[in-house]
């Protein structure tokens, strides 16, 4: 995706999640944490700051909850100690884009047993 279906995708994600919490019939439903499509899977990790990551995957990907809080750390260690960054904006850090890709190459290899 281009940055700007990454931003489309990113607010009709955060409309969902608020919209769902409003209609949820459960009290006290904070989240969606896993959306599932017929070509895809929409995870999204929150932290307690209220910081949202989500990944597109294939349908049924194992370990995304794992893979999301990892980034997630990634993002603390290397986007939010960035004094260029500013919140609100597309993420970049090329720290950042070394490290996410590592990760991803790692959880694919375990995955993938090789």
């Amino acid at each position: 995706m281009d940055t700007n279906d990454s931003l489309r995708v990113a607010s009709l994600w955060h409309l969902m999640h608020a919209i769902s919490q409003q209609l949820s019939p459960t009290t006290g439903c904070s989240e969606i944490e896993l959306l599932e499509a017929d070509t895809f899977d929409l995870h999204i990790f929150q932290s307690l700051t209220g910081t949202k990551l989500f990944v597109v995957c294939e349908p049924g990907t194992q370990h995304m909850e794992a893979l999301l809080k990892v980034i997630y750390e990634l993002y603390t260690d290397y986007v939010l100690n960035n004094p260029f960054y500013e919140t609100k904006i597309p993420i970049r850090c090329e720290l950042f884009d070394i490290n996410l890709t590592q990760a991803i190459q790692k959880d694919r290899v375990a995955l993938l047993g090789r």
